[in-house]
């Protein structure tokens, strides 16, 4: 279900370039190819998981993923909920779902909620991510 409140034809394209931020965001995530996740991403973004302290810029993020490049067999959907433009700035409220397998053990994690992402439109055109806010828990 996708809510859009002003859906002016301009929001829409803008609209759709989110979507394919997020779909590329995904394919980019479960292949393991960090430098098109990285380019998604503003320089100053925040990232905000339960139980962690932020996770500050994207070097932060590059190295998180670093460390764990090669360890995990990832498998993940994303369910858009809500997409809202305002000029140069958007939120984007999703339902996540995950399935995490690490190589060393074999057994997968599933994990899943709702995650708020805020985005920015660069001067080039394209959007990227400078704040997640990430709900997701292990499903029993």
């Amino acid at each position: 279900m996708t809510v859009t409140l002003n859906p002016q034809s301009t929001e829409v394209t803008e609209e759709q370039q989110i979507r394919d931020l997020i779909a590329t965001w995904i394919r980019a995530s479960i292949a393991g190819d960090l430098p098109t996740v990285l380019k998604l991403m503003s320089e100053d973004v925040v990232f905000l998981i339960a139980g962690h302290p932020p996770m500050m810029g994207r070097e932060a993020f590059a190295a998180a993923s670093r460390a764990a490049a090669g360890k995990f067999e990832i498998e993940a959907h994303s369910d858009v909920k809500e997409i809202q433009v305002f000029g140069d700035v958007a939120y984007c409220w999703t339902h996540l779902s995950m399935k995490v397998t690490p190589h060393s053990t074999g057994m997968p994690t599933r994990r899943s909620g709702h995650t708020l992402s805020v985005l920015r439109k660069m001067s080039e055109g394209n959007w990227v991510l400078i704040r997640d806010a990430n709900m997701l828990t292990v499903e029993h």
